[in-house]
């Protein structure tokens, strides 16, 4: 039985290592059946001896162990699996046990050593610490020696401490070279696992097993290294990293001694794939908590399922102890592996199974953890994968390609709307690339606008204010940022917030990036001041969509449909032809022309700017309306209509009017030489002559060359004034008398000003405004409670009281809402002259009724409640209903006796031969208005597809956009979304932001805006002759040619004819035609609807009803003799001339007896100071 014990282990040791082995295992087992049978019988003992000695000789073949002659080792196959087994067990336990009886023996040396602890430290109270002279007692040479050698512990401790820890460079390598190892030892385990369980080798002829050895001499220093750091031994001992040393360390040094190898528990290295989470994150490659948890849990999969499937190739390849190993399998590594996992999955195919007890069992045990583990975290980990951002990669940048990072307000709308104007193809061929950065996936939709555009568009998701997103965008070589914001948010004011923050992040990675931002409120503006490296000289811009928008609506007080017209040049519109001679044929001619900035060319030097202007218009088919001017000082300033007196200098830039980008090279390609005699533009093309091939090196910087469709200003020539110099305007003498010592004008002398008044003084009731006859005034119909956000109405007042106008000339505005909401905005308008305000409610017909809204020569209606509503085409409702109520009204048909105002002609329809209706009596019989349809109105819209409530006769369709629409058309709705187009014209030229806003806000400059963002409020000053000097500017106006300089021109003559005598007489430089809706039709009762035409070209056929819009130049005289040639403030609708002063009911002579009521002298008080 010895003998059968013994061959049984050598058969399990043996049986592990292939088929042929395994064959005669089982030829073993039969004939060892056999023997049992044959020795029952004890008669015939030698014949039993002779048989199982002829049974056993083929088991002993099976028993040895792979040998060579080479290796020494067991001749009789003896296994020794314990050997190793025994070998870690020791270490082990050996080491717990001296662990736990050194824990134990220092317990109780401190518990005996407590007592005399205390004694000794009693007697030492009694006896004094100190000698009797009171120094000190010099320290015991023991506790010197035991001080010592603790401090040398902890430097010890210390130095390990910091060896093995992740914090410095030498730990960090560390702690990898010892995981990049222990996978090396796993992958020798894979190799070696091939072999049978257990076999000799000779330790200097195994390379891998060296390869091993070498490991494992690594993994015990460091194991030593970790020991030493350990503050708890015990549960170092107990580590798991701790155990995989032992279990895997000591065999081989066993091995080396045996010269034999046992594949053993060496598969426990698998338990290191845990740790390497931590070292993707040492080597600051996993940075977010999902790649972070990803990582942990395929690495404690893996690393479970590879330990399970090694312990099953363990015991299956050797057997049951307690059976003599005999009922081994023969089963790879892979197969095991494969096992495990059908056996986690619960699918159990039954191809491959245990066939050992201990196989069984732990399979037992295992499915239990392993299916727990397989139900939880497979589940979990494809979550993961399934969660990753799809749009997480980074931006390659293009070699000779730039790019411009958008942020912001994403969404379907605002991309849509920005990529249609920035990759139009008016644009010539747009070599940039854009990327949007946005934290939130994008939907369906907006996927499918960026595949469309895919060669063009990326999208990355990310946040700006994260420095790792911005370095995924390459924010550092981007061109521009480009910051959208939210025009429909509930709270302006935390939107701005939002993209102030956005631009201190993303000036904070990168200073000298140029950003380009919208923002929703003006007195927001002023906080990008406070950032260090905001500097809009190096193109950084604010798009204020509050002060465009109100500017825009001030300038159609001045001048009705110009709001249409300056949106419509900014915006990139495609030309759609209409073959009908229809409104809107003329109206899309007109809407196809943008506005581009061009370097003029060599042939323009020394010509003054009319000339150049007649020179473009006529031959070169272009509308110049602005250069940019280098003084004297090489300061850059953007003069619009300068006049005769400016002088046209080399590489001057100009700003013009034309339907694309190639059509304003010819200005730069003119050459008087080549192109005197051509009448064709179109053949006007870069010439041969030699200075046109010298003057774009010269005149070009590579960074006014950066951009297609326009050109920047270098940082040391940003325009910065937008207005004449002062020593370049002729009759600086004619300059109004006006005392030093009265402040008449803000600082900057750019609008008039007035001391500060209390908002109770400008307050009218109903009765009040009833007996004030009010004409050519504007009136304000707002919405808006003490709740409601602030919309800034400064900027609507700042362009009506620009100083470029005189005193008289100023109309008089009438508020007409909320005195909550208008109390909240008084402080920004008490600086201005000639503000009243009617308490009461834009939809009360009484209310509109004393501020005579029929007399008006404009009715602005906004609304401060729009954005508190979910449902978007709800926002409109106030406007649209007050808008509603305004055309339904009625008024008697009589007739007014206006004072007459003689800054420009007679009223279309008067008779100036007639005695009553000549100038010189000074005054003027009109026919008031009748009906409300023939209002002047603007209607501010936040929903685009709300304007066809605004017109109950038009036939639009509700899906057409908004500029193909009437009342848009026609100068009488405006909406904001118009001012999207505004980003992308400004990233191509920044001039025009700067050129659109010197336009509407009536010379608003940065100067002032910094001088209002320290005070929120216009600063008074005295009249100087550089402050005066300011006023000398153009603005925009409107002349009727029914009448006039210009009547023989208004019946069938050429627009081109009329835009050169304009230029050479006045000065005035045409751009635009507001005509009337059906002037094409001959029909006697015609539509007082008028629509805007933009730069018509030369042989427009002209009507006497049109109005003209132009430039004009500021009339010096006009302060002292109102004879002068001025613009014609009127009704649109009506064509008549209204005054722009304010009338009492009492004539002059009974105005002598004054009344001595308080409130008839304040109302007296009130008429004279508006006379003034």
């Amino acid at each position: 039985m010895a003998n059968g014990g013994g061959g049984g282990s050598s058969s399990g040791g043996g049986g592990g290592g292939g088929s042929g082995l395994r064959m005669s295992s089982n030829i073993h087992a039969n004939h060892l059946s056999l023997d049992a049978s044959s020795s029952s019988s004890s008669s015939s003992s030698s014949s039993s001896s002779s048989s199982s000695s002829s049974v056993h000789e083929p088991k002993m073949d099976a028993l040895i162990i792979p040998v060579t002659m080479e290796v020494p080792c067991d001749s009789r196959g003896q296994r020794m699996w314990w050997a190793f087994l025994a070998s870690s067990m020791v270490t082990f336990f050996g080491g717990l046990f001296i662990i736990l009886l050194w824990r134990t023996l220092k317990y109780l040396w401190t518990v005996c050593c407590h007592c005399g602890g205390k004694t000794k430290e009693a007697q030492k109270i009694n006896n004094g610490s100190s000698q009797a002279d009171g120094t000190l007692k010099p320290v015991d040479e023991k506790e010197e020696a035991v001080a010592a050698e603790v401090g040398w512990m902890t430097s010890v401790k210390d130095w390990a401490g910091v060896m093995i820890s992740a914090q410095t460079l030498t730990g960090r390598v560390l702690v990898v070279l010892v995981f990049a190892l222990s996978i090396g030892a796993l992958v020798i385990y894979f190799i070696d696992s091939s072999n049978p369980i257990e076999s000799c080798q000779n330790f200097y002829k195994d390379f891998t097993l060296q390869i091993d050895m070498a490991f494992n001499v690594f993994f015990l220093l460091y194991f030593g290294l970790r020991f030493i750091a350990a503050n708890d031994k015990l549960w170092f001992w107990l580590e798991v990293n701790s155990v995989v040393d032992f279990f895997t360390v000591p065999p081989v040094f066993v091995s080396v001694y045996l010269n034999r190898s046992w594949l053993g528990l060496r598969f426990l290295r698998a338990l290191r794939l845990i740790q390497f989470s931590e070292i993707l994150q040492f080597l600051n490659i996993l940075k977010t908590s999902n790649s972070i948890k990803l990582v942990n849990l395929l690495s404690i999969f893996i690393s479970t399922w590879l330990t399970a499937a090694g312990f099953i190739h363990l015991v299956e390849n050797s057997g049951d102890p307690w059976e003599n190993f005999q009922n081994n399998q023969a089963l790879t590594y892979w197969e095991c592996v494969y096992l495990l996992m059908v056996t986690m999955s619960t699918v159990g195919y039954g191809d491959v199974y245990a066939k050992t007890t201990l196989g069984r069992l732990f399979m037992v045990f295992f499915i239990l953890g392993g299916l727990a583990m397989f139900a939880s975290y497979v589940p979990e980990i494809i979550e993961l994968i399934g969660n990753r951002k799809k749009y997480g990669g980074s931006y390659s940048a293009v070699s000779g390609r730039k790019h411009i990072v958008v942020c912001g307000h994403i969404t379907l709308e605002s991309v849509s709307n920005f990529l249609k104007d920035f990759l139009h193809k008016d644009r010539d061929d747009v070599n940039v690339e854009i990327v949007f950065l946005h934290n939130i996936s994008p939907n369906l939709e907006l996927e499918a606008l960026f595949k469309r555009h895919f060669t063009q568009v990326e999208f990355y998701q990310g946040s700006v204010l994260n420095p790792h997103d911005l370095a995924r965008v390459k924010i550092e070589s981007a061109d521009a940022c480009l910051i959208l914001a939210n025009k429909y948010c509930a709270d302006p004011d935390a939107e701005d917030a939002s993209n102030i923050m956005r631009v201190i992040s993303i000036k904070n990675y990168h200073p000298k990036i140029r950003i380009i931002t919208q923002m929703l409120q003006y007195h927001n503006k002023a906080h990008l001041l406070n950032i260090p490296s905001w500097n809009w000289k190096e193109g950084d811009d604010a798009i204020c969509l509050a002060e465009l928008k109100l500017g825009f609506i001030a300038q159609s007080c001045l001048a009705q449909g110009l709001s249409t017209m300056l949106a419509n040049l900014f915006s990139m519109r495609s030309f759609i032809k209409i073959e009908e001679d229809t409104w809107q044929k003329y109206y899309l001619e007109g809407v196809s022309n943008e506005m581009y900035t061009e370097y003029l060319s060599s042939a323009f030097v020394g010509l003054s700017f009319p000339t150049v202007c007649e020179l473009c218009f006529v031959k070169l088919k272009l509308l110049m309306i602005a250069i940019e001017y280098k003084s004297a000082n090489r300061e850059s300033r953007i003069l619009i209509n300068p006049g005769n007196h400016l002088k046209i200098q080399e590489g001057t830039l100009g700003f013009f009017i034309a339907s694309d980008a190639k059509e304003v090279k010819r200005a730069f390609f003119y050459c008087k030489a080549c192109h005197d005699d051509i009448t064709d533009p179109k053949r006007i093309k870069k010439c041969g002559c030699k200075r046109l091939e010298d003057e774009q090196p010269s005149t070009l910087s590579p960074k006014k060359k950066q951009r297609n469709g326009g050109m920047r200003n270098s940082p040391n020539s940003s325009p910065k004034l937008m207005r004449h110099d002062p020593l370049l305007i002729p009759g600086n003498d004619q300059i109004d008398n006006m005392d030093s010592n009265v402040k008449k004008y803000d600082s900057t002398g750019m609008f008039h000003w007035c001391a500060p008044k209390e908002i109770e003084k400008v307050i009218l009731t109903r009765s009040e405004a009833a007996m004030t006859v009010l004409s050519g005034h504007v009136v304000v119909c707002i919405f808006g409670d003490v709740s409601s956000a602030l919309i800034g109405l400064r900027n609507l007042v700042m362009p009506l009281r620009a100083s470029n106008f005189h005193y008289h000339e100023l109309k008089h505005i009438v508020f007409v809402g909320s005195i909550e909401y208008l109390k909240r905005e008084w402080e920004t308008l008490h600086n201005f002259p000639k503000v009243s305000i009617l308490p009461g409610t834009p939809l009360s017909r009484a209310d509109l009724r004393a501020v005579n809204i029929n007399l008006c020569d404009m009715c602005v209606i906004l609304s401060a409640n729009q954005n508190n509503i979910d449902d978007t085409s709800l926002q409109d409702k106030e406007c649209i209903l007050a808008s509603l109520n305004i055309k339904s009204m009625q008024f008697d048909d009589s007739i007014g006796v206006l004072q007459a105002n003689s800054q420009g002609f007679t009223p279309p329809g008067m008779d100036r031969s007639s005695p009553d209706n000549s100038p010189v009596h000074g005054m003027l019989r009109q026919p008031s208005i009748t009906t409300g349809v023939n209002i002047p109105i603007i209607t501010e819209l936040v929903n685009d597809t709300n304007v066809q409530f605004l017109d109950q006769d038009d036939d639009d369709d509700p899906d057409t956009e908004l500029y193909l629409t009437q009342p848009f058309a026609c100068g009488t709705a405006f909406a904001v979304s118009v001012l999207d187009s505004l980003m992308s014209a400004t990233y191509f030229n920044d001039n025009i932001l700067t050129l659109i806003r010197t336009l509407v806000t009536g010379g608003a400059t940065p100067e002032l805006e910094a001088l209002i963002a320290e005070e929120n409020a216009l600063r008074g000053g005295y009249s100087t002759p550089q402050t005066l000097a300011n006023r000398d500017r153009c603005r925009v106006a409107q002349l009727a040619l029914l009448d006039g300089p210009f009547a023989d021109l208004g019946d069938g003559g050429c627009y081109g004819d009329l835009f050169c005598k304009a230029l050479k007489t006045y000065n005035m430089l045409c751009f635009g035609i507001y005509r009337l809706r059906d002037a094409h039709l001959s029909t006697p009762s015609q539509c007082t609807k008028r629509y805007v035409i933009t730069n018509p070209p030369y042989e427009f056929e002209l009507v006497p009803t049109d109005l003209i819009f132009c430039l004009m130049q500021f009339d010096h005289n006009a302060g002292q003799s109102r004879a002068s040639l001025s613009h014609s403030s009127h009704s649109s609708q009506s064509s008549s001339k209204k005054s722009s002063s304010v009338h009492s009911i009492p004539s002059t002579a009974n105005r002598q007896n004054r009344p001595k009521s308080r409130e008839s002298r304040d109302k007296q008080k009130y008429v004279q100071e508006e006379r003034l």
